[in-house]
């Protein structure tokens, strides 16, 4: 190859992987969003040979309906398995704890007042979001 060309072919590569590089760690991520998001709170099941049950609770500064939602969608979500995401403002109080239920994790009943909404992903890949207050 001649040394022109090599410079070429040397200089493109370098380029693409730059670009690379920037898009990978440039990419939004739940840290991106506004709401000051804290989870407090993480358990999964322990089966892994079957549906995978994860549950959060997840502490916020204010009320933002669309963030909280595109939060849940940040979440890990397991092909079959179950992604629940319960939101409480950080100056509430919320539970320090899930216990799991009928196959499912759930908070202590006298949370649920506090509790801001819900986001689900099914085992179908389908997501609700409840808003509760």
């Amino acid at each position: 190859m001649k040394p022109g060309r090599r410079l070429i072919f040397w200089s493109f590569i370098a380029v693409f992987t730059a670009a690379v590089a920037w898009n990978i760690l440039t990419l939004p991520g739940a840290d991106t969003l506004k709401g000051n998001f804290k989870e407090q709170v993480f358990v999964r099941n322990e089966q892994n040979t079957g549906p995978i049950y994860r549950a959060y609770v997840v502490t916020l500064s204010d009320t933002l309906w669309s963030e909280m939602k595109e939060y849940g969608r940040f979440k890990p979500h397991t092909k079959y398995g179950v992604t629940e995401v319960y939101y409480f403002l950080e100056s509430d109080k919320w539970p320090d704890k899930l216990y799991e239920e009928n196959g499912r994790f759930q908070f202590d009943p006298r949370f649920q007042s506090q509790c801001l909404a819900s986001y689900k992903k099914d085992a179908m890949g389908q997501e609700s979001f409840i808003r509760y207050r």
